[in-house]
């Protein structure tokens, strides 16, 4: 789990003609940054009790890393989502996009640690299969795990009727990178 972060910054207020009066923050898009760490602060005891020897570091990074045989460097992992540009593909009827996202979203967390990636794996939950959004999703992925010189090894596709609405999915990547010890960041 990462620690979410809020810039700190005095919130810029949007422009009246884009978003009204409504301020730029994670508050005022509902999101509660302190609640959030708070339960993470709670769960610590519990998430250090799950850890090995091999684990480098502390929760809050983008990428975890783990410590290979032999001191030769680290394997850097992460996972993320693209969050509600799902609701944005949808709209736009246009998904590969968020394909090339969410491969490019995983590579820039292993990035923070000075990682290549290795591998990537997605996970794509809908209430029914539809072909031809899968078919636009995948081939963004597969195009950005190309330009990344990333294997796409495998992912999950799971309906799951009764949990989304018909037309509705998300998207989930993870990643698993390298990084030799002498370039770790």
């Amino acid at each position: 789990m990462s620690r979410l972060q809020d810039p700190g910054r005095t919130p810029r207020p949007a422009a009246p003609d884009d978003f009204g009066e409504t301020e730029l923050t994670y508050a005022a898009a509902g999101v509660d940054v302190a609640a959030y760490n708070t339960l993470l602060d709670r769960l610590k005891p519990l998430l250090e009790s799950a850890r090995t020897e091999r684990v480098v570091g502390g929760f809050g990074a983008f990428a975890g890393l783990y410590a290979l045989p032999g001191g030769g460097g680290y394997l850097a992992a992460s996972t993320d989502s693209v969050g509600t540009k799902v609701k944005v593909a949808t709209a736009a009827n246009r998904h590969r996009g968020i394909g090339v996202d969410l491969v490019n979203h995983c590579v820039n967390d292993i990035a923070t640690s000075g990682a290549r990636p290795l591998f990537f794996l997605d996970y794509f939950a809908c209430a029914a299969i539809d072909g031809e959004i899968v078919e636009q999703i995948i081939s963004g992925v597969v195009e950005a795990c190309r330009e990344n010189g990333c294997a796409l090894l495998g992912g999950e596709t799971a309906e799951m009727p009764g949990l989304y609405a018909r037309g509705e999915y998300d998207l989930a990547g993870f990643i698993v990178g390298v990084v030799e010890r002498k370039r770790l960041m």
